[in-house]
């Protein structure tokens, strides 16, 4: 071969290696840039955040429905900027309650069945339990129930008498996943507050707010008071304190139980809307 062709084959060489350096460049900036726009969507990068989130736990559907309080309760949350999810009663499981602070809702109504605890041996403590819509089998969750994390709770209002899953404060304390990030919690059900016990673990789970019943009360009472509570909450913009001190003016306490609706901690300054 002559020198010239050579030469010739040489410098052709060199041409390809830079172009195939040049692609190889170009690739990798692409690669960059790809990544870059990945991590900008990111959660916890610049973009705008979503809008407030809040989650109607609707176990009494079972046996109290209220639409038109449910359909008031969305309207006011949708009104405040808030994105609703509401769950039915037989969606109300014991997997939807450990896994509702990983949904990230600002706030949290629990329009459910609660009761006091009673242990073994027939004793009635001030703690509750908070009912889910799981039907009660000896068989299942064996272990849960051992170690005092589920319990049987019980519906004295039907024949015959309904048995279901309950979750106690301890379940809130130790199988929940996640953090509740200063989320306003309202537990409609009875006795929510004879003790600060729930209300504890509901906060100790980083709740801003919880609010309930220091005794019994009547769904239709709990309903009338939730839907006041809510409008000084999302309306008129108050405090948990200030909202919960105007309802009991408003409302009252439970005509039939004296019971009255309270704030766990006394000046929690919790999400409240927008």
């Amino acid at each position: 071969m002559s020198r010239r062709r050579k030469l010739e084959r040489k410098a052709l060489r060199r041409r390809h290696g830079r172009r195939l350096a040049l692609s190889a460049l170009v690739a990798v900036g692409g690669l960059v840039a790809a990544l870059a726009a990945f991590l900008a969507l990111r959660p916890g990068s610049s973009e705008a955040p979503g809008p407030p989130r809040a989650a109607i736990v609707d176990q009494l559907s079972l046996t109290s429905p209220n639409s038109a309080f449910v359909q008031e309760s969305r309207s006011m949350l949708e009104g405040a900027g808030y994105a609703v999810d509401y769950y039915s009663g037989d969606q109300v499981t014991i997997e939807l309650y450990r896994d509702l602070p990983r949904h990230h809702y600002d706030m949290v109504i629990l329009r459910v069945h609660s009761a006091r605890f009673q242990t073994s041996d027939g004793t009635l403590t001030d703690d509750v339990v908070l009912f889910t819509g799981e039907p009660y089998s000896r068989q299942k969750n064996v272990e849960d129930r051992k170690a005092g994390y589920l319990a049987r709770a019980k519906y004295f209002v039907s024949d015959p008498v309904s048995y279901f899953f309950g979750i106690t404060a301890k379940f809130v304390d130790s199988k929940m996943k996640g953090d509740f990030e200063g989320a306003t919690v309202i537990l409609m059900g009875c006795d929510g507050l004879r003790s600060n016990t729930m209300a504890e673990a509901f906060v100790g789970r980083g709740a801003g707010a919880f609010i309930s019943w220091d005794d019994l009360v009547s769904t239709n009472h709990t309903d009338a008071a939730t839907e006041s509570l809510l409008r000084y909450l999302l309306v008129e913009k108050r405090t948990p304190s200030e909202a919960v001190a105007q309802t009991m003016t408003e409302v009252g306490p439970d005509p039939s139980y004296g019971s009255r609706l309270l704030l766990y901690p006394a000046k929690a300054a919790a999400s409240g809307g927008p």
